[in-house]
């Protein structure tokens, strides 16, 4: 009993909230091609590579591409899937804080 472990899952990390997209069959992945990522729950912070790793929130599927936000607001914009990734730590509290200064500001509500 002693030094076995309790729970079998204890030493894996816990996972992040994902689902797997609902929007069809996924193309098949050729060769050196990786695969399509599992859609996020709503809201989750992510970062777009394809326009200077700029952060957004995600809001939802629109066809092939995902459909981001700015954290404070604002105009959504597409990306495809395979350019986006998770933001860092950092880059969530540098997106967060940048709204929290515009707000007392002014310059959003």
């Amino acid at each position: 009993m002693y030094g076995e472990n309790a729970s079998p899952n204890a030493e894996q990390p816990p996972e992040q909230p994902l689902r797997e997209p609902s929007a069809g069959p996924a193309a098949p992945a050729g060769p050196g091609v990786p695969p399509a990522p599992a859609v996020p729950a709503r809201g989750v912070l992510l970062v777009d590579t394809s326009r200077g790793d700029r952060v957004g929130e995600f809001r939802g599927v629109a066809g092939p591409y995902w459909s981001l936000r700015p954290v404070g607001g604002g105009r959504e914009w597409e990306v495809e899937p395979r350019l986006v990734r998770p933001a860092l730590l950092m880059e969530q509290l540098r997106a967060r804080t940048a709204r929290l200064n515009a707000r007392s500001r002014g310059e959003v509500l």
